[in-house]
């Protein structure tokens, strides 16, 4: 341990971590929300650190907040003390395969919300040591603007920085209700769908009014529309259960409704593009004993659900 470990250890780490935030930031009043604390708590914090060096380490004025000279040394130096000091608790806790620790996890709205939740909600029940920090939201993650440590996606890491383990295979279907057939007719193949309401997935103002079949060795491509748009899967498939139109979902994430029988199948020789679900972490020091205990999971709840699927004949093996 070198003389700045030493140092660090004869403060309050947490009060550290309120430095390193401050200064990412330049505003304690938004380090104080990324941490879930206080201002006047994240302000305390600070004063701590500050008296006990006998510095400032930030210049404060009624406008804005900068860095010192003495900040501009220190900091550097207090942050690369704390990653080594966490990542030789890490280390340990690697070697023993200790379970516990926090999961600040990211999650698409449908399957994380009416899947996965429950799956952690027993992986916390078995190792009581894990807490959960549970952001829902279909729109891509920020790893540092969102304070998350791992994602859950469909579809494979974009950025070579980031590191993720594959988790299953995922073929999307088109599916309606029985009602919603009964009252409008069954399509056959994609050209029918022109006449018929599609339930339209939106995000960042862009609308996924395209879907895209393939049967056999032949693409086909057909630009629907709908009276119901939305940014939520979640929604999209409750509209779908309650006959409202045609949708195109996930296995996964309607496979309750499907197994039930809430919604069939739709064109099932034209198979729209399938994708991949993955478990993402922004670099490989983030992955935790807890994190491949939920690896784990995912991979054993997932691949349970797509067997299910085909033992029903709903997917082809």
């Amino acid at each position: 341990m070198n003389l700045y470990q030493i140092f660090l250890v004869n403060m309050l780490l947490e009060d550290l971590q309120v430095v390193l935030k401050v200064a990412e930031f330049r505003s304690i009043t938004a380090a104080a929300e990324n941490l879930d604390m206080r201002t006047a708590t994240a302000s305390a914090a600070l004063k701590r650190v500050e008296q006990s060096l006998g510095v400032e380490l930030f210049i404060r004025t009624t406008r804005q907040l900068r860095i010192s000279s003495a900040g501009e040394q220190y900091i550097p130096k207090c942050q690369k003390a704390l990653f080594e000091l966490d990542q030789a608790k890490q280390n340990i806790k690697n070697e023993l395969n200790v379970i516990d620790g926090e999961i600040r996890i990211a999650m698409s709205s449908d399957l994380g919300r009416n899947l996965v939740t429950p799956w952690l909600d027993k992986m916390i029940e078995q190792h009581p040591n894990i807490r959960l920090r549970s952001h829902i939201s279909d729109s891509n993650v920020d790893f540092y603007r969102d304070a998350v440590d791992v994602a859950l996606r469909y579809g494979s890491p974009n950025d070579s920085n980031q590191y993720g383990f594959k988790i299953c295979n995922v073929p999307r279907l088109l599916c309606a209700s029985q009602a919603y057939l009964a009252e409008h007719g069954t399509p056959e193949q994609p050209n029918d769908l022109l006449s018929h309401n599609a339930l339209l997935y939106q995000i960042y103002d862009i609308l996924h009014d395209v879907w895209e079949f393939s049967k056999e060795d032949s693409k086909h491509k057909v630009r629907v529309t709908g009276n119901r748009a939305s940014n939520d899967g979640d929604l999209v498939k409750r509209w779908c259960v309650a006959g409202k139109g045609i949708a195109m979902k996930s296995s996964l994430d309607i496979s309750a409704e499907l197994l039930s029988e809430k919604v069939i199948p739709v064109m099932p020789e034209y198979k729209p593009i399938s994708t991949e679900l993955w478990l993402i972490f922004p670099s490989r020091q983030s992955i935790t004993p807890a994190a491949r205990q939920l690896r784990d999971t995912l991979k054993e709840k997932c691949h349970y659900i797509l067997s299910q699927l085909i033992e029903k004949e709903i997917l082809l093996p």
